[in-house]
């Protein structure tokens, strides 16, 4: 079995939210087996910046349904969306 990489781009709920503290919850939400490699905060408009999420998981069915679930449930995340996806 494989592994597959993917960024995710997690939108806060306001321009107050503290995005680099959310990347510490974030490390903390995904499933057992996913592995975060890494994480950046970006600009996007108007004060509002975006949490890029950099992770690999093992390629099995419902696992990237799972983790994108997961990391909706992390306090001040408005929306999850995978912005890149390919296997290893």
């Amino acid at each position: 079995m494989g592994q597959v990489a993917v960024l995710f781009r997690l939108m806060p709920t306001g321009v107050e939210v503290d995005v680099p503290g959310m990347a510490t919850a974030v490390r903390a939400a995904v499933p057992q087996g996913v592995v975060i490699r890494g994480t950046q905060v970006k600009d996007i408009a108007f004060g509002l910046r975006a949490l890029l999420v950099s992770a690999v998981m093992p390629d099995e069915g419902g696992i990237l349904e799972r983790v994108e679930q997961a990391l909706a449930k992390v306090p001040h995340v408005e929306s999850v969306e995978v912005m890149e996806e390919g296997l290893l």
